[in-house]
């Protein structure tokens, strides 16, 4: 039997999301689409994976995908996501989002996202399987073609980050697996 989810669930968080990116006139990088395209993709992933996998959270799945960068890219902070909808959700998303501090003075920037990632992925990993399965999802909705302005070594790590996303939490959802395992073998520059 498929997952449940509650659809009042998934319009608050949408409605939450939207209203918080949008007061940053956040847009999908390298376009002028709204920034609300890419989490709503994120959670039609998820919601796509609950229908054949069954005896999962589906209100936790979808919640955080929806919110899953409101902590990163917003004025939101973790006692509004607490209050809104409640400790596991917010719980969910602090570990989805990268830690600034991280690497602060790493000499690349890539470096400081290797090592962002990578504590991101620990972090995760102490989560319900439902959060490892958004992480999954945002990737599988990040690997569209790259920005024009992206060298081939940035598109080169970006995808082996990728990798190391589908290794550490492939074993949260064959389907989502599977789905990033195919986005990595056509992600090209």
């Amino acid at each position: 039997m498929p997952s449940d989810w509650s659809q009042d669930a998934y319009i608050q968080a949408y409605r939450f999301a939207a209203q918080a990116h949008w007061e940053k006139h956040q847009l999908v990088p390298g376009t002028r689409i709204p920034y609300l395209m890419h989490f709503t993709l994120v959670a039609m992933e998820i919601i796509a994976a609950l229908a054949v996998e069954p005896s999962l959270d589906g209100n936790l799945s979808v919640q955080c995908a929806l919110l899953h960068d409101t902590l990163e890219d917003t004025d939101t902070n973790y006692e509004d996501l607490v209050h809104h909808f409640g400790a596991q959700v917010a719980d969910g998303v602090a570990a989805l989002t990268k830690d600034a501090s991280i690497a602060a003075d790493a000499k690349a920037p890539w470096q400081r996202k290797s090592l962002q990632m990578a504590d991101s992925l620990k972090r995760i990993k102490k989560q319900p399987k439902e959060i490892w399965m958004v992480k999954l999802a945002d990737r599988i909705t990040n690997l569209q073609p790259p920005p024009h302005d992206w060298t081939q070594d940035k598109v080169r790590r970006y995808k082996q980050e990728a990798i190391d996303i589908h290794a550490s939490l492939k074993d949260s959802s064959t389907f989502l697996s599977d789905r990033l395992k195919d986005k990595i073998s056509t992600y090209r520059y």
